[in-house]
């Protein structure tokens, strides 16, 4: 009975761990904040990407790959101040879209000024992406996110 017991739990740890290896997530996040004065701060995003894959732009054409879009919900704690500034991308002609599309290979970092109403905040919200390589897109991804500001 015991080795039956051993057995059958090691297919099962066995088999969790087959399961959750064929996950792909080629898209590594970080995220960081820095004060730039007594009430204002940047929050940085930092996405890693997988050789071989790239992360679209906040700036996708209609009728092209789902962009990179953040959202943050209202907060007392602080306010947004402006849009999501990303660096300059990469564009190139993508048969799957049949258009130019703008995006990011290897690693790119968005900002986000905010503005604080008491000198420190907790940041959340979230941020949607889509990423592909040259045979295949994965489906577009929600990732949740949370910075102190001090």
């Amino acid at each position: 009975m015991k080795k039956t017991t051993i057995i059958i739990t090691f297919i099962l740890i066995t088999t969790a761990s087959a399961l959750k290896a064929q996950i792909l997530t080629p898209v590594h996040w970080s995220f960081a904040a820095k004060k730039i004065s007594g009430n204002e701060a940047v929050v940085f995003f930092k996405a890693t990407i997988d050789k071989g894959w790239h992360l679209y732009s906040q700036t996708v054409q209609e009728g092209g790959p789902v962009k990179t879009t953040f959202t943050f919900p209202a907060d007392k704690d602080y306010l947004i101040v402006g849009k999501t500034m990303e660096p300059a991308s990469i564009t190139r002609f993508e048969k799957a879209f049949s258009i130019n599309v703008n995006f990011f290979e290897h690693e790119v970092v968005f900002q986000q000024k905010i503005r604080m109403k008491a000198g420190k905040a907790i940041v959340k919200g979230t941020v949607e992406y889509m990423t592909c390589n040259d045979r295949k897109c994965l489906p577009p991804e929600d990732v949740s996110f949370s910075v102190a500001v001090r």
